[in-house]
């Protein structure tokens, strides 16, 4: 065999602990950068070739430690992670006298490989025989590494013709040898290649870390645990950042915005660290990236860019995310991967329902946006639910998204970064505008009704159509609203969360008068229900006027929703005391609609009804009970003694009834509305459970509180498991009852019952709600009567000063307000 030329310098002699031979290195060398292909020859030295350049070595002598493969070097600011390793560690601890081998398994970006090489550092400086770091992304590298690491450690059996034959032989050493040693194997990307090359030890002084992006089965078992590794905790994430702007002498990039930037950045180890490095480049404080951030229309290659790769990751941080997607896209069932990302992704990070994915909206956008066969045909049978849920756990394979059962409502995650990098690769329009749709049909599809019967779920629901409303824009108000956006607003309202409901309707009603226009009848939609919520101050008449200027001046004064809405202002007007414009703007009402539709239509009558209750607050009694019972009439012989118009006419006249202190026939005709609608609507319904409220108050009238009591105990059992604990009628009713223990003189139930609703107020609707401010001031009353002056006076002082910057000086609220507190303040001691 002919020998090269060049001459190799010989490897110096080193110490052993297996005896104190020499190395003599002829032709070449054995090392860690040595070619894996030798030969050997001679029965008692060996002759290793290498490059047809022969190695004889005269001795088997090892200098130990040795180190086998690159090591990578720690990130700058590295996190320990201390819970993540107890986890590790607990794991290898229970290996016994077979190496227990840790899979460190997660995305792209999270620091699996981070934290391997931590272990492995440890492993050299405490001077651990043998660590080889072998790079798995495919099994052949992983046979040439050990087969010079077999090289390296002359084990039994390793010749230099067969590369397999010696990693063999380095894995029967492993097995055996009393030697320490860590084997990493880092990004394992194939499982069923990997089956036979695991490491054991039966002797107890080795062990095998790998890490893998991958989540399956043939990875784990035969003593190998899977440790899920995730993204940093918030605390790790924002100790990153400031250990690694102050290290570099940057503290002053540093702000209070250091958590909330670290949280937009999804605690990703990768991505916290390009971030640093550009915030360092460019001089950028926490506060300044984030906006940047933020600001949706920049890509990720943009905020985190190549350059700003500071640690050496090697990759843009979008393609290491999305970096198993075209593989995900070619395994069973072909082609369906890259669309369910994309689906995916318009969603909330936190996760979405599971059954999602069996919607016919999802199974349809499926069909239609799979990728045609690898053989070049497109496929047109339709996709199952079952290819639905295998696509699913194709992407959750893969670690591009989550799938977590027990989180029944967010089952599906996907990493905010992760999502961000897929909506990027969706420049057609067209594409996103499908995407929205078949989200929001989908979503549409799983929506509970009721929904207040499912809080979890609906809770889950809204998340994912306010992210889904974020990432789409307007492709969910094309060619009209999508119904899901009111169906989420509908949502809020029964909450009870009425300063969040409050919030979500104006930023819908102003979408759609954007994007709409100010009399399409989604936003009329918008504003009614906005207005509802504003019931009873200023901004609902306000918001009512405006949206009857924009019909009359564009649909016209007698169009029908002009009508409707003029209507909704007769009912402000009467409850805000402006009776005389009440009462005018009902008759006009009436007028155009005897004119336009006869006096008997439904609309006819329900003018007619309206005009009656303006009648009523206006003091009008007489005339508005004459104007009632024409109605009534009317109701039950054009729509029937059933129908929902005709019970609602009857309950105004019992109102008008009590109002003219006709409380006997008020009681006998709200019994009948009652019952009525017990057979008619159920138990449960909305109007059912207003006209127990009003049959309560009517005993309480007449003295028969304890019926009021029971009756008032009974609708709120019913509010409370049919409706919803904090709902504002569920409140008012809970107060009301406050206030009949008071009348029976159970003044310490009531301050109890009012403590608990005035704190719920406060949460759900906010201080200076309307409701908010009339429990604070029958809590104040109950304080009074309970001889608790003092407590009295200072939310006496409160109620004034709130109701006289929201409702104004002169409104009679605000002048209750003030005698009630000049009374309480005659009572003082002193005063």
């Amino acid at each position: 065999m002919a020998s090269s030329t060049a001459k190799r310098p010989a490897l110096p002699a080193r110490q052993s602990t297996e005896g104190a031979e020499q190395i003599i290195v002829g032709e070449g060398g054995v090392g860690a950068g040595g070619d894996a292909s030798y030969n050997a020859i001679g029965p008692d030295s060996q002759v290793h070739v290498y490059r047809q350049t022969h190695v004889h070595l005269t001795s088997r002598e090892v200098r130990w430690p040795l180190e086998v493969g690159i090591v990578p070097g720690l990130a700058t600011a590295f996190q320990p992670r201390a819970a993540l390793r107890e986890q590790i560690d607990a794991a290898r601890g229970q290996g016994a006298s077979a190496v227990l081998t840790q899979v460190l398994s997660g995305g792209g970006g999270v620091g699996k490989s981070q934290l391997a090489a931590s272990y492995a550092d440890e492993a050299i400086r405490a001077g651990t025989d043998l660590v080889v770091w072998a790079n798995a992304g495919e099994v052949q590298q992983v046979v040439a590494l050990y087969a010079q690491a077999a090289a390296l450690v002359y084990a039994p059996g390793a010749t230099g013709e067969d590369p397999e034959r010696d990693a063999r032989a380095l894995l029967s050493w492993l097995a055996t040898t009393d030697r320490r040693w860590l084997v990493v194997l880092d990004d394992v990307t194939d499982p069923a290649g990997m089956k036979d090359w695991w490491p054991s030890s039966r002797t107890g002084t080795g062990w095998v870390l790998a890490t893998t992006r991958i989540h399956d089965a043939r990875l784990t078992g035969n003593g190998r645990r899977r440790i899920r590794v995730d993204v940093y905790t918030p605390d790790e994430a924002a100790a990153y950042l400031r250990t690694r702007l102050t290290e570099d002498g940057s503290e002053h990039l540093l702000d209070d915005a250091v958590g909330d930037l670290a949280a937009a950045l999804g605690w990703l180890p990768l991505a916290l660290g390009h971030a640093a490095a550009y915030m360092l480049n460019q001089d950028l404080a926490c506060a300044r990236y984030l906006a940047l951030f933020k600001d949706n229309t920049r890509p990720l290659a943009q905020l985190l860019p190549q350059e700003a790769d500071a640690e050496g990751y090697g990759r843009q941080i979008a393609t290491t995310l999305l970096l198993s997607l075209d593989v995900a896209q070619h395994t069973e069932p072909v082609g369906l991967a890259r669309p369910a990302l994309r689906l995916a992704a318009l969603l909330d990070p936190a996760g979405h329902p599971h059954v999602l994915w069996k919607t016919p909206a999802v199974l349809t956008y499926l069909t239609e946006q799979r990728d045609s066969a690898p053989d070049g045909t497109q496929r047109s049978e339709p996709v199952t639910a079952d290819q639905a849920e295998a696509v699913l756990r194709v992407l959750h394979q893969y670690a591009l998204i989550g799938i977590d059962r027990h989180q029944a409502f967010h089952a599906v995650r996907i990493h905010a970064l992760t999502a961000r990098a897929t909506r990027e690769h969706l420049a057609d329009d067209d594409a996103l505008r499908v995407l929205a749709q078949a989200a929001a049909d989908a979503l549409l599809d799983i929506w509970p009704d009721p929904d207040h019967l499912h809080p979890a779920l609906a809770a889950a629901l809204r998340s994912n159509i306010d992210q889904l409303h974020q990432n789409t824009g307007e492709h969910l108000w094309r060619p009209e609203a999508h119904k899901i956006l009111y169906r989420a607003g509908g949502s809020w309202i029964s909450t009870g969360l009425i300063a969040t409901a409050i919030a979500y309707w104006e930023r819908l009603s102003a979408t759609s008068r954007e994007i709409l226009g100010p009399v399409h009848a989604d936003t009329l939609q918008a504003c009614a229900h906005l207005a509802n919520l504003y019931r009873g101050t200023t901004q609902a008449v306000i918001l009512t006027e405006s949206v009857v200027a924009d019909c009359e001046r564009l649909l016209g004064p007698e169009h029908h929703d002009t009508l409707v809405f003029r209507a909704d202002l007769v009912a402000l007007y009467a409850n805000r005391g402006r009776i005389t414009e009440a009462i005018t703007l009902a008759e006009s009402i009436v007028a155009v609609r005897e004119r336009l539709l006869g006096p008997t239509h439904p609309d006819t009558l329900a003018a007619r009804a309206s005009l009656g209750f303006a009648y009523s607050q206006g003091g009008l009694t007489a005339e508005a009970i004459t104007l009632v019972e024409e109605v009534l009439a009317d109701c039950e012989r054009f729509l029937g003694p059933a129908h929902r118009d005709t019970l609602r006419t009857r309950a105004n006249l019992a109102a008008s009834y009590a109002d003219a202190g006709r409380a006997a026939e008020a009681i006998t005709l709200t019994e009948r509305v009652l019952a009525d609608r017990e057979r008619f609507l159920g138990p449960a319904h909305h109007d059912t459970l207003l006209s127990g409220d009003t049959l309560a108050s009517a005993y309480s009238q007449v003295g028969r509180v304890t019926e009021a009591i029971a009756l008032t105990e009974k609708v709120l059992a019913a509010r409370e498991r049919f409706i919803s604990p904090t709902r504002l009628d569920t409140l008012r009713t809970r107060n009301q009852l406050a206030l009949y223990y008071v009348q029976a003189g159970r003044t310490a139930d009531a301050i109890t019952l009012q403590e608990y609703v005035l704190a719920d107020c406060e949460r759900f609707l906010g201080p200076t709600h309307f409701d908010t401010l009339r429990v604070r001031a029958n809590l104040a009353a109950s304080y009074a009567d309970a001889g608790r002056t003092a407590e009295a006076i200072t939310l006496a002082e409160r109620v004034l000063a709130d109701r006289e910057r929201l409702l104004g000086s002169e409104h009679h609220e605000t002048a209750h307000a003030r005698r009630f507190l000049r009374t309480l303040s005659a009572w003082q001691p002193g005063q």
